[in-house]
């Protein structure tokens, strides 16, 4: 086979298995007409391929989504001119499957199929080279969402500087839960006492007053306990309290200031780190930004995932929430799992707080996993991702 016949799907994984896998010379992509006219996303296809070590000749053929006569005489012409083409009916609309089926069946072309619950090809007629075939391929963070169309980008959190951090995570979040109800008060009595220095190198050394203006105009004052309590676990040094008059410290790094100015961060290390230590991904990323440049009607979209992981080709994206769970957060996550991941992507949702069990529902209908504070509490965070994952022990 040196020409593969692709049935365009909107699911992006099921684009580049089948050509990832057998390697051929030309790939043609049968597609709509938005897909065969935007340069930009073939392009994105061809950087996907390129990054995989191999550039393959891409042909992109605009095609009926429910005409199989037409998509039929499209294959047919394809036969003749490429004679040693096989067919991939894993993607792809209803009417391009009917048409695939009949242009193998008058043509005796090879077709095949990939088994996302086997992970395995397997040949349908003619394919013996696919059939009962594993798919053995691992993809990072970054090809997912390069073969979706997107470009990763630069996210919160330093990927290198974590990888020395990762022992803080386990206090800082025990810290966190000793004081969760205070949490917000806290990070952003610290926020208003360290205030964002742009365009240089932000001070460790801090020194403020010990009451400052919190929201809607509420007075937020120094919680004494948790300041000391960060001292401990070495995140603060040279702490100084005089209640009613004054607060100062040292952060112990810029790393640990970007921490404590973040609400959410102890939460999205905790998870990035329970990630790690499942030993199951083969790539995990905190603060996932991901920048899709051929979204219809957009210039561009950005979207961040709170931490996002890859075990193979299966893609984990998770949200953080130190909030309740609501149904806006459920969907929008269900969204992001689906048009970047497609139908073998999992998803899961972490909260701080209890979990209601209309929460749950929701997230059992959306097909996400819901993991609230008593698990949290629990340690049970590192076995629901694997379980989430389909790893049995």
């Amino acid at each position: 086979m040196q020409t593969l016949i692709e049935l365009y799907d909107e699911r992006a994984i099921e684009n580049v298995l089948a050509p990832d896998t057998f390697r051929p010379a030309r790939v043609i992509y049968l597609c709509p007409s938005e897909i065969a006219q935007n340069r930009g996303r073939q392009n994105k296809l061809r950087d996907f391929f390129a990054r995989r070590g191999w550039e393959p000749e891409l042909i992109f053929m605009e095609a009926s989504l429910f005409k199989a006569d037409r998509i039929l005489r499209q294959l047919l012409y394809i036969g003749e001119k490429y004679p040693d083409c096989a067919i991939d009916v894993t993607g792809g609309s209803d009417a391009a499957l009917f048409a695939a089926g009949m242009f193998s069946c008058r043509t005796g072309a090879p077709a095949f199929t990939y088994s996302r619950k086997q992970n395995k090809f397997y040949d349908i007629t003619g394919a013996d080279f696919a059939d009962n075939l594993e798919c053995s391929l691992t993809y990072s963070v970054e090809e997912f969402f390069l073969m979706a169309g997107g470009t990763l980008l630069p996210g919160r959190m330093d990927i290198e500087a974590l990888r020395g951090c990762l022992g803080d995570i386990d206090p800082f979040f025990e810290c966190f839960l000793r004081f969760r109800r205070q949490w917000p008060n806290i990070i952003s009595y610290i926020q208003r006492v360290s205030p964002a220095e742009y365009g240089q190198t932000p001070p460790l050394a801090v020194q403020g007053k010990y009451t400052v203006k919190g929201e809607h105009g509420s007075r937020n004052s120094a919680n004494k306990a948790a300041l000391e309590a960060l001292e401990n676990i070495g995140f603060l040094s040279d702490l100084e309290v005089i209640k009613d008059s004054s607060v100062s410290f040292t952060f112990r790094d810029l790393n640990v200031r970007s921490w404590l100015r973040d609400v959410g961060s102890v939460l999205e290390l905790f998870v990035y780190k329970a990630c790690l230590d499942t030993g199951i991904f083969n790539d995990v990323i905190p603060s996932a930004v991901v920048r899709w440049d051929d979204a219809v009607g957009h210039s561009s979209i950005i979207n961040e995932i709170d931490v996002m992981s890859a075990r193979g080709v299966v893609p984990l994206f998770i949200s953080c929430k130190a909030t309740d769970i609501k149904t806006d957060s459920l969907n929008e996550l269900a969204v992001l799992r689906d048009r970047f991941g497609g139908k073998g992507a999992k998803a899961a949702i972490v909260t701080t707080e209890p979990c209601s069990a209309a929460a749950r529902h929701r997230g059992a209908q959306l097909g996400i996993a819901v993991i609230d504070l008593e698990e949290l509490k629990n340690d049970r965070l590192t076995q629901r991702l694997k379980v989430i994952m389909g790893i049995k022990e």
